[in-house]
């Protein structure tokens, strides 16, 4: 497998739900520095860090990692990105792994599968999923699913249980259906960097703005998503204090 890919991480230190959330101390060390390495194991070319408070470039300093500072004003991870790749000079066809600040237990098979997935679908985008093996998470408007073609790429992302199983629910909401696979959709992206900046470039659209999905905006406008299914599993991310509790314990199990 080609390791010809770069990852580039948005890190806001102003998040809404954990504000700091980059610098929080996960095992003593900040957020940003677990989900940096990760990125790091996985072979890219190079690892840069989208930040917005130069306290996460001193976070970062003789990390191993490239920082790029950013404005402070971006609407989305996306758009940080968008400029990060522009003052890291990548050309257009560059595959960028967008690999979310928050994931500090990524597995680098994961991160690789992702950049695959762009290399060998020719899509305009590619991300994971993974199955849905619990119908708490099927029913869970914050777990997005999604559906694809025959062909492996997205048809759909929804917060809503997709497809939706008929006549198992109609008989019994509280069980997994026995037939079929639901896949619940995992928050890494891939593309390369030309596309990136045409991605931010388009305005919001109508079923992004129902759903609250950016990626349903490149769905809308007609260009493809790959989807692979994740090699290892994702665990949890950390967007709560009490995500953030979880992952110290996990750390502590020597996860």
């Amino acid at each position: 497998m080609s390791q010809d890919f770069v990852v580039a991480i948005p890190a806001r230190y102003a998040a809404t739900r954990l504000p700091g959330k980059p610098l929080r101390l996960l095992a003593g060390e900040p957020l940003v520095l677990h989900v940096a390495r990760r990125a790091l194991a996985a072979g890219a070319r190079e690892v840069w860090v989208a930040a917005d408070d130069a306290r996460i470039a001193d976070a970062l300093r003789d990390s191993g990692v490239q920082v790029a500072m950013t404005s402070t004003e971006h609407a989305s991870g996306t758009d940080r990105l968008a400029e990060c790749a522009r003052i890291a000079g990548w050309s257009d066809d560059t595959v960028v792994v967008n690999l979310q600040g928050d994931e500090p237990f990524a597995p680098a098979a994961g991160v690789r599968a992702c950049a695959q997935a762009l290399r060998d679908s020719g899509a305009d985008m590619s991300t994971l999923a993974a199955p849905v093996t619990e119908v708490e998470t099927l029913l869970d408007p914050n777990a997005v699913k999604l559906v694809r073609a025959a062909n492996g790429d997205a048809l759909y992302f929804s917060r809503a249980p997709i497809p939706w199983p008929r006549d198992a629910f109609a008989q019994d909401r509280g069980r997994m259906p026995e037939q079929g696979q639901w896949l619940r959709h995992i928050g890494i992206y891939g593309y390369r960097a030309g596309f990136l900046q045409r991605f931010a470039a388009m305005p919001p659209g109508r079923l992004e703005q129902i759903e609250s999905l950016e990626q349903l905006r490149v769905l809308e406008a007609g260009h493809r998503i790959a989807v692979a299914l994740t090699p290892e599993p994702f665990p949890p991310g950390v967007d709560t204090p009490q995500d953030l509790e979880r992952a110290q314990a996990r750390l502590a199990q020597g996860a």
